[in-house]
C-alpha cells in the first residue's frame, strides 16, 4: 500500500479540524506569472489550506518549474500539482495529485497517461496522492479534452456508483468536478455521494460566491475548489475571502 505522506497527512489533519477546507487552483496558462505569485500569497493570507497548480490546456513543465521554484520562496502552504497531462509534473512541486479521469471513454486518460508520468514522479520524489476524477454536469473544457460522459446532475445515484467504485478500488480522495466556469454541482447531488464515502470528497467548479461555497460545505464536501474566480476577480482577496467564510460558517458549527 502506497504510503501517506506529509501533504496528505497535513491535508487530513486540516480536514479533521475543520471538516471542509479551501484550496485555490492556479491555471499557469491563464495567469501571467507575476499574478500567479501575487495570488498565492493572497490564498495562504485569507486561508486557503494549499495551493493546486494545473490546467486542461497548455501547462508545460518548463513553465512549471519556474513557477514553482519562484512560489515556494514566498509561499509556506503546500503545493499540490493538478497535471491535465503528462507536461503539467514539476519536481519542485510538494505533491501531485496522480488521478485518474475515471468518467473518461478514452483508456488514455483513465490509465494510459498515469503509466507515462509513474515514472517521472518516482524519478523526482513527489509525493503522489491517489485521486479519482470525475466529471460531473457539462464537464466544460476538461470534459471535452478528457474524452468524458458527464454525469448529468438528475443522476446523482450513478455519481455515487463512480465514488464507491473509486473508494473501493483504493483511491484515497474522489473530486466531483463541474468544469470551470459551469453551473456548480447541486448540494443534493454532493449530498448523495459524500453520504456513502469514508474518503474525503473534492468539489470544484462553479463556486463562485460565498452562498455557493457555504452549501456545498453544508452537502458534505470536504474540500472546495476555487480556480475560475481568481483569473476572473478584479479584487482577487475579497473574492476569496468571501468564498472562505461561507466555508468556516459551516466548519464552525461542526
Amino acid at each position: 500500500m502506497l504510503k501517506i505522506g506529509k501533504v496528505e497527512k497535513y491535508i487530513l489533519e486540516e480536514i479533521a479540524e475543520r471538516r471542509t477546507i479551501h484550496s485555490t487552483l492556479i491555471d499557469p496558462d491563464k495567469t501571467a506569472p507575476e499574478d500567479a505569485l501575487k495570488i498565492a500569497e493572497i490564498a495562504e493570507e485569507v486561508g486557503s489550506s494549499f495551493i493546486m497548480i494545473g490546467g486542461s490546456l497548455g501547462v508545460t513543465e518548463s513553465l512549471l518549474d519556474d513557477l514553482l521554484i519562484k512560489m515556494k520562496e514566498r509561499i509556506n502552504i503546500p503545493i499540490v500539482l493538478f497535471p491535465g497531462s503528462v507536461s503539467g509534473v514539476s519536481k519542485y512541486a510538494d505533491a501531485v495529485w496522480f488521478l485518474s479521469v475515471l468518467t473518461s471513454t478514452s483508456i488514455y486518460h483513465i490509465i494510459g497517461a498515469q503509466v507515462q508520468a509513474a515514472p517521472i514522479v518516482k524519478r523526482y520524489r513527489i509525493e503522489a496522492i491517489p485521486l479519482a476524477y470525475v466529471i460531473c454536469g457539462r464537464g466544460g473544457t476538461v470534459g471535452y479534452v478528457s474524452y468524458s460522459r458527464p454525469i448529468p446532475y438528475e443522476k446523482p445515484e450513478i455519481a455515487v456508483a463512480y465514488a464507491l467504485a473509486a473508494q473501493y478500488m483504493g483511491f484515497r480522495f474522489v473530486y466531483l468536478e463541474a468544469g470551470s466556469g459551469q453551473p456548480p454541482i447541486p448540494p443534493s447531488f454532493i449530498r448523495r455521494v459524500s453520504s456513502v464515502l469514508d474518503i474525503p470528497l473534492i468539489v470544484g467548479g462553479g463556486i463562485n460566491s460565498r452562498e455557493l461555497a457555504r452549501r456545498a460545505a453544508e452537502a458534505g464536501a470536504n474540500i472546495i475548489v476555487t480556480g475560475t474566480i481568481v483569473e476572473e476577480a478584479t479584487n482577487v482577496k475579497s473574492a476569496l475571502e468571501e468564498i472562505i467564510k461561507g466555508i468556516e460558517e459551516v466548519s464552525k458549527c461542526a
